[in-house]
């Protein structure tokens, strides 16, 4: 796999459960992911979008098939190298899970426990610049109760962002913000893409997002069924 390839999914099968309850999510899913592209992962729920997000992001153990990602393979990964490869990804799900008692600087500072020890001052540099991308210079030493469904998950987009990751894997990001807002957090995200080479693969019922999108991939029951590339800008 190149560089230009931070993942890269050949033959992938899943199944849940086990004996006569055992069923299949995925079934033979093959895909691509260029560097620094957006890519939507849609389709009906129970159509194996998010499974395939938490395989592709470490998150499940690779049963059947390959999942490369940044150049490691998964199937039979050890927990270390699992926890390595996380280190790497910047996760952004529907809620956007952030301590009621922490300030939006404190939240978004917790994105860089992963990494281990570090200098402290450049901790609090970096997540003061991961609030400014998106829009959140002013609202820093706010507690989430105070701030709008929508900045609450800008609070979560730069949590995720705060360690500068190769890859963001996002869950719903906009589901629950209204248009103006989803469209701020893919616009912010297909900027850095762009800007930094972060590759984000996001899961969405969305309509209103695909138009940003580069590519959009469609499963039913498990499998893709259309994989659209859109024209560049």
């Amino acid at each position: 796999m190149s560089e230009d390839t931070p993942i890269a999914v050949t033959g992938l099968n899943h199944w849940f459960g086990t004996g006569e309850a055992r069923k299949q999510a995925i079934f033979d899913v093959n895909l691509q992911v260029k560097r620094g592209s957006l890519t939507t992962l849609m389709g009906p729920s129970g159509s194996g979008k998010t499974t395939l997000l938490t395989l592709m992001g470490c998150l499940r153990d690779v049963q059947d098939g390959s999942v490369i990602l940044l150049g490691h393979e998964l199937n039979g990964a050890d927990r270390t190298l699992n926890e390595a490869l996380r280190r790497r990804l910047g996760f952004i799900f529907q809620a956007h899970n952030l301590h009621d008692s922490l300030t939006a600087l404190q939240n978004v500072l917790m994105g860089l426990q992963v990494h281990g020890p570090t200098d402290r001052q450049a901790q609090y540099g970096a997540a003061r610049h991961a609030l400014s991308l998106v829009g959140l210079a002013d609202r820093m030493d706010y507690l989430p109760a105070n701030l709008s469904g929508g900045q609450k998950q800008r609070v979560a987009v730069a949590r995720a962002l705060v360690g500068n990751p190769d890859v963001v894997l996002a869950d719903e990001p906009t589901a629950a913000l209204d248009r103006e807002s989803g469209m701020g957090v893919v616009r912010m995200l297909k900027k850095l893409g762009a800007a930094r080479g972060t590759t984000t693969v996001m899961v969405t019922h969305d309509n209103r997002i695909l138009e940003l999108a580069d590519r959009i991939v469609t499963l039913e029951d498990g499998r893709i069924v259309r994989d659209h590339a859109q024209p560049p800008d």
